[in-house]
């Protein structure tokens, strides 16, 4: 990991007064992340990723550029390999950190899979908590193909991707769970963006784990939260439902039953989301919730088409407005589940076409649509409307 020079930051929020140091990273702290208050009791801030393409517009190519660099700090044995990205925000983060080292590793066996909020019916899956969440129920469902399933269950390395960690918990508890279907895992690989955890991480992780535990993160630092004493707020709005959904309308071959290759983005499908349009225009690609990895690839396409594009997706985490969220947006989430959803940092005006990528039915945008105005474009791989 090339260097840049320690930092320490405090930061104001309404919440209370975090502190920050860094003590090693490839990139500066600022061009990683910033700060936000969350509206939740059990943790009241938020270290809001730059480059993740979740609470703020950021380029294909500077996401690339973290997946490429990440997958490039794993170092992994012979496989079966299992890659697991956490749900809601980092599931586009894992499966561009495994697109890349896929690529870079095309021989070895290895699977992605990210968790999920979502319950399935008849689907089997494992369980476990993401304890400082205001939704702290996860899901990690047990792929369909039986072939994937036998990767699943087999595999000899973990690597547990997730935007940003801190303490630690929620991937212990998901080792824990996965451990019970699969005791012969050998190692296991916490990856971030930003790593929080302090320098002695990894072997704490491994003591309570009882497992070799290697850590990889484009920056590493330790911080401190302390609350403010006048601070309260009423309980966030609820981000777990009742899934309406049918099966077949949630996507079952881009992430959450099991992928072993990355996915590809026809240049046909791609042509009439830019019509009328011309090289330049600026470009906002939109994921919808845990559904962010498609957003990048059509991104990704059509950056290299020459048009000046970015990527975001919703969210259903509730954000209190200040420190580095400018703006918010409220609506209706698209899964029918009635739980509100926002979309941060984004100026619809701004752009000159929004392209929504979904995997939910045309019927359940209207209110997102609504919130982005008429220069829409939808995307479903395999056809845009």
């Amino acid at each position: 990991m090339s260097q840049v020079a320690a930092v320490e930051r405090t930061i104001a929020l309404v919440t209370g007064r975090l502190w920050v140091r860094v003590y090693e990273s490839a990139f500066a702290l600022d061009a990683l992340c910033g700060f936000a208050a969350r509206h939740n009791r059990r943790r009241g801030f938020l270290f809001l990723s730059k480059v993740l393409g979740k609470h703020w517009p950021v380029t294909p190519t500077r996401m690339r550029e973290i997946h490429t660099y990440l997958a490039g700090q794993l170092a992994l044995g012979k496989g079966p390999c299992l890659f697991v990205a956490l749900a809601e925000t980092a599931t586009g983060l894992g499966q561009g950190v495994f697109e890349s080292w896929r690529e870079q590793h095309p021989e070895t066996q290895a699977l992605f899979i990210h968790s999920t909020r979502y319950r399935i019916a008849g689907r089997a899956a494992l369980e476990f908590q993401e304890t400082h969440c205001h939704a702290p129920d996860q899901l990690l469902y047990v792929p369909i193909r039986p072939d994937l399933r036998a990767c699943f269950e087999s595999a000899r390395e973990l690597v547990l991707i997730d935007d940003e960690i801190s303490t630690g918990d929620t991937l212990c508890h998901l080792v824990d769970s996965y451990r019970r279907l699969n005791p012969d895992i050998e190692r296991v690989h916490f990856v971030s963006i930003t790593q929080f955890g302090g320098a002695d991480r990894a072997a704490r992780f491994s003591a309570r784990l009882g497992l070799p535990i290697e850590c990889v993160a484009a920056l590493h630092g330790e911080f401190s939260f302390e609350p403010a004493a006048s601070w309260s707020t009423d309980a966030p709005p609820p981000a777990v439902g009742d899934n309406r959904l049918e099966p077949h309308q949630l996507a079952e071959d881009l992430g959450r039953f099991g992928l072993e290759r990355p996915i590809r983005v026809p240049h046909a499908d791609l042509e009439p989301l830019v019509e009328g349009l011309r090289p330049g225009d600026p470009l906002l690609v939109l994921g919808t919730g845990e559904f962010m990895h498609l957003a990048f690839r059509v991104g990704l396409g059509l950056e290299s088409w020459g048009f000046q594009v970015a990527v975001q997706a919703t969210t259903r985490s509730p954000i209190l407005i200040g420190a580095d969220v400018g703006s918010r947006h409220v609506f209706a989430d698209n899964y029918g589940e009635g739980i509100p959803n926002y979309l941060y940092n984004v100026d619809p005006r701004d752009y000159a076409r929004l392209i929504v990528c979904h995997e939910t039915p045309r019927a359940g945008l209207d209110a997102l649509l609504q919130t982005l105005g008429p220069h829409h474009r939808l995307y479903h791989l395999g056809s845009a409307e």
